[in-house]
């Protein structure tokens, strides 16, 4: 790692203690990298940075950069991260998650993270992005960014009302009742049904109900 402060120090927050000690073996094998403090939920990583603050009140002691989960018990990761860019804005946000819905990405992003990888990325993955959100970057692995690339061809291939109806389908909605709901004739709703798929290449009613509930919320 090049380009960086000598001590790289890092919060690692995750409910899975074996998860933690996995990350924590891989990362300090790297010299730069010191993990200097773990918790499994939100209160723990609170009171963690409280007592780096009440060893140095300004801060000389609080971690550079926390590998944030999402799923959490109590208060969530996506909460946590904007309490920490909040009161914290020295720590940079970084969320390692199962998640691959990019709504998960955006919503980490806006809630002030600085890069998104998937928990099954290769370690290294993991160091690379430290390297770039320590060096005032933001990151998003390749899986990650092929999910967001699909998201954002999906709002731009799909009209507005083809997206509402996408939407309905992943709540489960048949069509008659997503005419309803939308004002719409049920032969309409079926004709957007049929649009979808051409524009998506999806052929059966399994796969459109499996791609609506993947891309909920884009």
């Amino acid at each position: 790692m090049t380009d960086l402060p000598d001590t790289v120090r890092l919060l690692l927050i995750d409910d899975h203690p074996l998860v933690r000690d996995g990350l924590r073996l891989r990362l300090e094998t790297v010299p730069q990298l010191r993990v200097v403090g773990e918790a499994g939920n939100a209160a723990g990583a609170q009171a963690f940075l409280a007592g780096c603050l009440a060893e140095d009140p300004l801060g000389g002691t609080l971690p550079h950069l926390a590998l944030m989960d999402l799923n959490m018990p109590g208060v969530g990761g996506l909460e946590l991260t904007e309490l920490l860019h909040e009161r914290y804005p020295q720590i940079a946000v970084l969320v390692l998650s199962m998640h691959d819905n990019p709504e998960y990405m955006v919503q980490a992003v806006k809630a002030g993270a600085r890069g998104y990888l998937l928990k099954d990325e290769p370690a290294q993955e993991i160091i690379t992005a430290i390297e770039a959100v320590m060096a005032g970057r933001s990151y998003f692995s390749a899986a990650a960014a092929v999910r967001l690339s699909q998201a954002s061809a999906l709002a731009t291939l799909l009209t507005h009302r083809e997206r509402d109806v996408l939407r309905h389908i992943a709540d489960g909605h048949a069509n008659k009742q997503i005419a309803h709901l939308l004002g719409l004739s049920v032969r309409t709703v079926e004709t957007h049904r049929l649009n979808i798929k051409r524009k998506l290449g999806i052929d059966g009613q399994a796969e459109l109900i499996k791609y609506a509930v993947e891309n909920r919320g884009v």
